[in-house]
């Protein structure tokens, strides 16, 4: 009987390792460089913001290796690890806008109406997870979560040229100058989240043996800001797109 158990202890081992090493057969690996565009976002424009008047590309990177696994002629996995530098500098006037922020020394919360300067910029490592379709062996399609791990982040800005309604709509009124000093500041970047999650759709193209292109574009599911923040009206989400060079190596 001892024999027998042990026999078959051996065989399950034996077993169980032959299918992990089959995890790791047929890999192929890519490393990945790409340049991001978007930005950080309410999911629709709500009417307290009026318009978007300025609009500046910043450095928004993503290297990454890039690891997909076929399992039927057709159907295959995509993960591996990218890190990703996502921002954003954009001006805006807004309307009875809620935020808070600082003016010559005194901080102010309430509604604001007019300008209003944001500058975003995170650093995550992330890690996607896509099923993937192989029209053929250079052209995949894929799409599924990812999640992010933000390592550093910063959220910005100022308020200008208006006024903010102290406390509620119709508060005492304190006007807000265009010039550093008469604007008021504010710093939200220790109110932001350091865990993302969202979706990663794309397009692998190899047009060589070893070297392609790719598109992706994902969409945060998660505020970038913490439970509770609520100094901002809305919830902002990350919509980025992303174009680049990938180079295969097996």
């Amino acid at each position: 009987m001892k024999k027998t158990i042990l026999a078959l202890m051996l065989a399950a081992m034996t077993a169980t390792q032959a299918g992990a090493f089959r995890l790791f057969d047929n890999l192929v690996y890519n490393l990945r460089f790409g340049y991001s565009i978007g930005g950080t976002a309410p999911m629709g424009m709500p009417a307290t913001i009026r318009s978007m008047d300025k609009y500046t590309l910043t450095p928004s990177f993503n290297l990454g290796l890039g690891v997909y696994r076929d399992i039927t002629e057709h159907w295959g996995v995509t993960t591996g690890l990218y890190i990703e530098n996502k921002g954003m500098d954009v001006e805006s006037t807004v309307k009875n806008y809620h935020m808070a922020f600082v003016r010559g020394g005194q901080r102010l919360e309430g509604n604001f109406t007019g300008g209003v300067s944001i500058d975003v910029e995170q650093w995550m490592l992330t890690l996607p997870l896509m099923a993937t379709y192989a029209v053929n062996k250079n052209l995949h399609v894929k799409l599924g979560p990812y999640l992010s791990y933000v390592r550093s982040h910063n959220f910005t800005g100022y308020a200008y040229g208006g006024y903010i309604r102290v406390g509620d709509p119709t508060g005492a009124k304190v006007e807000v100058g265009t010039e550093e000093g008469s604007r008021g500041t504010y710093d939200f970047s220790d109110s932001m989240r350091s865990w993302q999650f969202g979706m990663l759709a794309g397009v692998d193209w190899y047009f060589h043996r070893h070297w392609g292109v790719f598109a992706d574009l994902s969409w945060g599911f998660t505020d970038i800001f913490d439970a509770g923040f609520d100094t901002i009206e809305q919830n902002l989400y990350p919509v980025y797109g992303t174009i680049g060079i990938s180079y295969r190596i097996k």
